[in-house]
């Protein structure tokens, strides 16, 4: 049995919960990945995983297998990286992952990351709080790009790099524009906005929580038009339809080249939503991520990025 690659199924399953997508992500087929799993079972003498006609987690035993798996992959990855290059030419993959509305953001690091040091090869993933906060916890996660509010409740597990404040937007199409590219219009107020034909982001993601907070702090009931779960979507039901929405200015950014739109800053209440990098703070960083530190403490990083935004705030 090779342990390491076995250890590797078990935490792929871990992450897909499913046998087929956890098989499919490790280039192999799904028996392969279950007779792999029972000689793990085998070799140390436990049930790891429950089995129905589905996946249906792991036992006691399996989490305790998972936690170790999960440990040895990431020193491994450690010494891997150690041995295959030195601080000034760090070589390796970085999984870094971003709340979705950050993913512009994170686009930009990942691509100024590679080009600064090619051996790295970056993987960016749009991911939620709550899947950003478990990657970092069971080290799936390099670094995270998001909202650094939330990071309290992980009990003093995450340490943060501050990097940007978000505000808020109303994007809609120009009445009568003309002009080329994105325009700032004039602000907005909240209970304003709440009366117009809105795309929103469904309610289970935490950036419409906060939206949704700063419409009842204007006393405003809002009945979006349309809803979903994709930030592209957000952005092109305006570009392509008669609707609007309520944007963070890292998606009205990305939006900027298209012509006749315009993004009216949101007010009464003013909302602001602090953005930062997050590691775990126990685990042992790669040479990537090392390097990938050290340029989101680069203060001139997000400077050079968003030179003609004007949209972001520093953190």
């Amino acid at each position: 049995m090779n342990l390491l690659a076995s250890l590797r199924y078990l935490v792929a399953l871990h992450e897909h919960r499913h046998f087929g997508r956890a098989a499919q992500a490790c280039h192999i087929t799904q028996p392969a990945l279950s007779n792999a799993l029972r000689a793990l079972e085998k070799e140390f003498g436990v049930v790891v995983v429950r089995r129905g006609r589905s996946f249906e987690g792991f036992t006691p035993e399996g989490e305790r297998v998972l936690a170790t798996a999960q440990r040895m992959l990431h020193e491994h990855q450690v010494l891997q990286q150690d041995l295959c290059s030195d601080a000034a030419h760090p070589r390796g993959t970085l999984r870094l992952g971003a709340v979705p509305t950050a993913m512009p953001i994170l686009a930009r690091f990942a691509a100024q990351l590679q080009a600064r040091h090619p051996g790295i090869v970056p993987v960016a993933l749009s991911m939620s709080s709550q899947a950003l906060e478990a990657g970092l916890e069971n080290i799936s996660l390099d670094l995270a790009l998001g909202y650094t509010e939330r990071m309290p409740a992980r009990g003093g597990q995450l340490r943060a790099w501050p990097q940007y404040v978000e505000h808020y937007f109303l994007l809609r199409r120009a009445p009568g524009a003309t002009a080329r590219g994105l325009q700032i219009g004039a602000p907005m107020q909240w209970v304003d906005a709440a009366r117009l034909p809105l795309c929103l982001l469904t309610p289970e993601m935490h950036n419409r929580s906060l939206v949704d907070s700063a419409f009842r702090s204007a006393g405003a009931q809002v009945l979006p038009a349309m809803e979903t779960d994709s930030v592209l979507t957000l952005a092109l039901s305006v570009v392509a339809g008669e609707l609007c929405s309520v944007l963070p200015g890292a998606l009205v950014d990305a939006v900027r080249g298209h012509d006749g739109l315009e993004a009216l800053p949101l007010v009464g209440p003013v909302l602001t939503t602090p953005i930062g990098f997050m590691s775990h703070r126990q685990v042992q960083p790669t040479r990537a991520l090392d390097a990938a530190l050290a340029l989101a403490q680069d203060a001139n990083w997000l400077r050079h990025a968003t030179a003609h935004s004007g949209l972001l705030a520093a953190g």
